[in-house]
């Protein structure tokens, strides 16, 4: 019998507060397993903050948040960091360690969470840098790319760990639009090939309808619609509408904010 769930992420009912500051409230949302999720939201709205949520960084202070059925917030640190070896992250700024080279920032993980050899290592960082194309990138240093090409390298190391889950923090911000869609096209590619999820934040409309198998939106500390790319572009739902239309003229601009 097959008990795998169907869910790679689940929030049930998850509220956040820091203080009397609330930030989510009441979020819900379920993550098909080799699902593109693409979360929308304004800026500062809590989109990266579910990230941290998921990776167990953060803890809710009401609600679960599991994955592939086990709830995060009730793991140990051991088995928190067992679980961090199946989820890759890809931040919005790269995070490239500066001091080293592009094969010493893959092998890191690498050489820290796994009995792998050298040369296991080095095939294994020769191979993702030829999925992202960057082959010939592995013994320059940071500060010699570009910033499309140290995203590319940030990609690299997201999946060095062949994760089950990778986690994109606005990965096409700050891009020119050819750029941009190299990466839309290689989100696109790696999930494919490695068979992962995928859970993007942005609040970039061209990469969000690129990348998209499902998209959720996130408004005032909670998910008001999750459904298909398609429905999302014919939603009925004034501020879904409004946000996509990029439009100022809406319930957007006239509600009151979080505080």
């Amino acid at each position: 019998m097959n008990t795998t769930p169907a869910s790679s992420v689940e929030m049930k009912d998850v509220h956040l507060a820091f203080g009397e500051k609330e930030i989510l409230s009441g979020i819900n949302l379920s993550v098909p397993q080799k699902a593109r999720l693409v979360i929308l939201g304004q800026s500062g709205g809590g989109k990266s903050t579910l990230l941290r949520l998921i990776l167990g960084i953060l803890r809710p202070t009401k609600g679960e948040v599991t994955f592939k059925g086990l709830t995060v917030s009730r793991m140990s640190r051991l088995r928190l960091n067992r679980m961090r070896q199946k989820i890759g992250m890809v931040y919005q700024y790269s995070a490239l360690i500066s001091s080293l080279s592009v094969r010493d920032n893959l092998a890191l993980p690498l050489e820290e969470l796994t009995r792998k050899s050298r040369d296991e290592i080095d095939q294994l960082v020769d191979e993702k840098l030829e999925l992202v194309g960057m082959a010939d990138a592995r013994d320059k240093m940071p500060a010699e790319l570009s910033g499309g090409m140290r995203k590319r390298i940030g990609l690299a190391r997201g999946i060095i760990m062949d994760p089950e889950l990778i986690l994109y923090d606005e990965p096409s911000a700050g891009l020119d639009p050819v750029i941009s869609s190299v990466i839309n096209e290689l989100i696109i590619s790696l999930s494919e090939k490695i068979g992962a999820t995928s859970i993007i934040v942005t609040h970039e409309m061209d990469s969000a309808f690129k990348v998209a198998t499902h998209m959720a939106m996130l408004y005032q500390g909670t998910i008001i619609a999750a459904d298909t790319p398609e429905r999302f572009k014919n939603s009925d739902n004034p501020v879904v509408a409004q946000f996509i239309a990029g439009e100022t003229e809406g319930p957007i601009l006239q509600a009151p904010q979080k505080t």
